[in-house]
């Protein structure tokens, strides 16, 4: 009977260092495929105090927040990116990472015309305007790159180690 105990034990052991070592190679895996997007969040989505359910909504899913800024955006770098009418107040634009990242967000964000978005979806729920659609996200790779770029030209988020990688696991 002691035998028995014994050999559970170990087996109970050893199948726990398994789950050990592949979750942090999987994790070492996703973190390596994982891709960066700039989302951003339009002056409506600010002046109607939705800031923080559209970021919980990112952290939800499990993407990793990189950076995060609060501006008045300039005419030149709005006119760069491509809407002018953000001029009319604070945006906060927001350097995210994860898996299939560009993919998964635009499907979250809904279609821009709040009629056409399902329920569930970002604009689906919250968008009142197609012209005041709460939020950007990048629609590729390239554009990311760009984009992170125009409103991060000081951006170090590619060193940046994420302090909750091991809850994320």
């Amino acid at each position: 009977m002691i035998f028995l105990a014994f050999f559970l034990a170990l087996i109970t052991i050893s199948s726990y260092a398994a789950d050990e070592s592949c979750s942090v190679n999987t994790a070492d895996r996703e973190k390596e495929d994982a891709e960066k997007c700039l989302i951003m969040l339009k002056p409506d989505t600010v002046n109607r105090g939705l800031v923080g359910e559209l970021i919980q909504r990112f952290e939800k899913k499990g993407f990793t927040l990189l950076e995060m800024k609060m501006v008045q955006a300039e005419r030149s770098v709005l006119e760069e990116h491509y809407q002018d009418y953000m001029v009319s107040g604070p945006v906060v634009p927001m350097v995210w990472r994860g898996k299939n990242i560009i993919t998964i967000s635009r499907r979250m964000l809904g279609a821009t015309d709040p009629l056409e978005s399902l329920p569930g979806t970002i604009r689906g729920d919250l968008g009142v305007s197609k012209q005041m659609n709460l939020c950007h996200v990048s629609d590729s790779l390239d554009s990311a790159e760009r984009e992170i770029k125009l409103w991060f030209p000081e951006s170090n988020s590619s060193k940046r180690i994420d302090p909750l990688s091991a809850w994320k696991a």
